[in-house]
């Protein structure tokens, strides 16, 4: 039931980029800038982009200290250091591309709480931090802000170790951005698009899509396509090493007089927060239940969602009047290296996916590796 016209101007591409999240916009854009008559579909399965990117805590950071002493038990210094750089490299190609202000992108600083009893030879396990990733950054990365825990109001907090480099951006803006970019460089993006098989042969690669109000495939063509859609991967390819990791948030409304900006996390950074517009995002806490975290639905894991709770008037907001205002829940993709995929699984096909949480960091740099790939 397709017409001529549709058969002929809407199925047809050059490029097919499957998922509408950042390293999926960002796959791209990265093609028209560097091809521009390229034509270019991106598939989408849900409304909004369905992981993480619409979901995400907007934290503009590439490096944790704890996290980083954890990684390097089962990770090389170079391969620690490889990870924060391109975190970094990252951040700063989506600021070139989109600019501070489409995405509200604010340098207020990066911070790590340390609790009583933790911070066991923290001054010497810094020193070395500092020292590793000097090879990469020329500058010290961490330094200890001990002074500023009394006056942003945390309790039983003991220690706060303090980035300069790290900020924070509004992620409904810096999507809005990506998606404003994309209409200027003519991409076709398709909503409500589940893919429900692909295939490729010699003449290009074939997307079958169902037509909800028609009831029936949509057959998509492209001379190569990419698939990033994060934790959604596998299920193109069953060989793919990515778990779903289910991320839970809260909002409260706007407490008056606020006393902390910047980005913070504890527990390694399975937890985060941070003020934005005078209220507290908070989120994190799937190391409480890594099994049932380990999941694609979204839904509230109660466990998880008491801990915040407890953690918010304890620790991040202990003597404050407040009121939770919303939640919600994002499905990102982890490795078990930690390390971001991008490689070339058919000739023309690639993958690009599992940024392990930290896509707003690394969604730019993994769309213009795939990118390459595709144009090679």
């Amino acid at each position: 039931m397709l017409s001529y016209w549709e058969q002929t101007s809407f199925t047809t591409y050059d490029f097919i980029i499957i998922g509408s999240g950042i390293v999926g916009l960002s796959t791209a854009c990265s093609i028209a800038e560097k091809q521009a008559d390229a034509k270019i579909l991106v598939l989408e399965r849900g409304i909004f982009p369905s992981g993480a990117s619409t979901k995400n805590a907007g934290f503009a950071c590439f490096a944790k200290a704890c996290e980083m002493l954890a990684d390097l038990e089962f990770q090389s210094e170079d391969m620690v250091v490889s990870l924060a750089y391109e975190r970094y490299v990252g951040l700063k190609k989506l600021i070139e591309r989109l600019g501070t202000d489409a995405i509200d992108y604010q340098n207020l600083g990066g911070y790590e709480l340390l609790f009583e009893g933790e911070n066991s030879a923290i001054d010497d396990k810094i020193e070395y931090l500092n020292g590793i990733l000097k090879k990469a950054f020329n500058t010290e990365v961490f330094s200890l802000r001990n002074d500023r825990i009394s006056t942003f109001g945390f309790s039983n907090i003991e220690t706060l170790i303090y980035t300069s480099l790290e900020g924070q951006i509004d992620t409904g803006k810096m999507m809005q951005a990506l998606l404003a970019k994309s209409r200027l460089f003519n991409i076709q993006i398709i909503n409500g698009a589940l893919v429900k098989y692909l295939d490729s042969d010699g003449n290009g690669v074939f997307c079958e899509v169902q037509h909800h109000f028609l009831k029936q495939s949509v057959t998509f063509k492209a001379s190569k396509l990419a698939i990033c859609s994060n934790a959604y991967a596998s299920e193109f390819a069953n060989e793919i090493d990515i778990q779903p990791g289910r991320g839970q948030v809260l909002v409260t409304e706007p407490i008056p007089n606020l006393k902390f900006k910047g980005t913070f996390h504890f527990d390694e950074g399975y937890y985060y927060f941070r003020n934005i517009n005078n209220r507290v995002l908070f989120g994190g806490g799937r190391n409480l239940d890594f099994e049932n975290e380990r999941t694609k639905e979204f839904e509230y894991n109660q466990l998880v969602q008491s801990e915040l709770d407890r953690y918010l008037q304890e620790i991040i907001l202990p003597h404050t009047h407040y009121t939770v205002a919303m939640r919600w829940a994002g499905i990102m993709g982890f490795t078990s290296n930690k390390a971001p995929v991008v490689k070339q699984v058919k000739e023309n096909i690639v993958l690009a996916f599992s940024c392990n949480g930290m896509g707003v960091a690394l969604g730019s740099l993994s769309g213009e590796k795939a990118a390459l790939l595709l144009l090679s």
